[in-house]
């Protein structure tokens, strides 16, 4: 037998785009009039403050119920409506401690009723490095395991964007640089925002740097350093973004 395909063919190779982005609680408007472009493919980590409406906006993004008072508009580069596959990475990895690793990579099939491929889900697990743990259970592993299984889940969709609320916040230091390099070569071929609470983890992996700041929030973008992702966070180019960043962050917006 054949091995399965894994190769992923995106139909918004020129990106896609935010207009408009609104988010209120009644008086409190978090943010107005936003928009932003994610490049295709490529990682976009977006970084501000806590109770900005970084999370929120990623889940408007998905079509999660928010606020009442809260809407967008996703496009391609052709201006029509972006109603592509949309997959989430969030803080938790949302494992069913009842299903083996292998059913949970493939629940988004069984639960839309789809026919789930497992040859597909085990190929994806050995390229995830976790080929062994397929017949476990999540309680089982570690939890850096665990956020490897979540991301050959999030593979698993094919889907062209990729929606990331800290997935990785809950990991040890060394855990997570071997999670961004897997991550980063596996999600080479899509369009990726991920939400973050760690400079360095955006310099690492970032194609866009993106900051949300101010009251109402605005978004403002930030040059990357130098050469591809995964970079090398002990180089001085890193050291010298990382201090530029930070500063950007703890500004206080006119």
């Amino acid at each position: 037998m054949p091995p399965p395909d894994l190769r992923f063919e995106s139909h918004t190779s020129d990106g896609l785009w935010v207009h408009q982005a609104r988010l209120a609680f009644g008086d409190r408007v978090l943010f107005d009039d936003v928009s932003l472009s994610l490049p295709a493919p490529g990682w976009s980590c977006l970084l501000g403050r806590s109770g900005c409406g970084k999370s929120s906006l990623l889940r408007m993004m998905a079509g999660l119920s928010v606020s009442n008072d809260a809407h967008l508009t996703m496009v391609d580069a052709s201006h029509h409506p972006f109603e592509q596959r949309i997959a989430w990475m969030g803080q938790q990895d949302l494992l069913l401690p009842w299903r083996r690793v292998i059913d949970n990579v493939q629940l988004g099939a069984v639960m839309r009723g789809e026919r789930a491929d497992p040859d597909r889900a085990m190929a994806l697990l050995e390229k995830t490095g976790l080929g062994w743990a397929a017949r476990r259970y999540p309680q089982t592993l570690s939890g850096g395991e665990r956020a490897r299984v979540a991301l050959a889940r999030t593979l698993y969709e094919q889907a062209p964007l990729v929606l990331m609320d800290e997935p990785f916040a809950a990991l040890d230091a060394m855990t997570r640089l071997d999670i961004h390099a897997r991550a980063c070569e596996l999600l080479s071929d899509r369009i990726v925002l991920m939400v973050t609470h760690d400079p360095l983890e955006a310099l690492r992996l970032g194609d866009q740097l993106l900051i949300m700041r101010g009251s109402p929030a605005r978004i403002e973008r930030v040059l990357p350093p130098e050469g591809a992702p995964p970079r090398d966070p002990t180089t001085a180019s890193m050291s010298r973004h990382h201090g530029e960043l930070l500063t950007a962050l703890t500004e206080l917006s006119a």
